[in-house]
């Protein structure tokens, strides 16, 4: 028996009860980065790429973008990793979309999607910075 802050604590089997995750990717020691990729993103700095590309590199996340055509300008990115693709195409039913407002240097809306399994599980599908938040846009980013 040990104290934890004046609450008894008995563990009677120190042993895990359950079997490992299916999306590892998720769990913290699992998404620490290895010596190489460390080495990676060293080469990818030096040689000034963005972090969202050196990112997606290292962690197989998918990104997704578009340009202003008169200009160049990004307007529009998303990133997702693959398996959250998956699990929405398992799971498409519940989707829970929220936007934050002027959180980063460019003002430009952050929406975050959610979605939710039949256990009341949720997971992250994607994230992505939008230049506005016409109809249009949303239906580019949901595609």
């Amino acid at each position: 028996m040990t104290m934890c802050e004046n609450w008894p604590v008995f563990v009677h089997d120190g042993r895990h009860n359950h079997a490992i995750g299916v999306y590892t990717h998720v769990h913290s020691q699992a998404a620490k980065m290895t010596e190489e990729q460390l080495i990676q993103i060293e080469q990818f700095r030096k040689s000034h790429m963005s972090p969202l590309l050196c990112l997606s590199a290292i962690r197989d996340y998918t990104v997704f973008y578009r340009n202003c055509e008169d200009s160049n300008m990004l307007n529009d990115i998303v990133v997702a990793h693959p398996t959250s693709i998956e699990m929405l195409r398992t799971w498409p039913y519940v989707l829970i979309m929220y936007t934050t407002y002027k959180t980063n240097k460019y003002n430009m809306p952050l929406l975050e999607v959610v979605g939710m399994t039949p256990i009341d599980k949720n997971f992250t599908v994607a994230s992505a910075f939008m230049r506005n938040e016409q109809a249009t846009t949303y239906r580019w980013v949901l595609q």
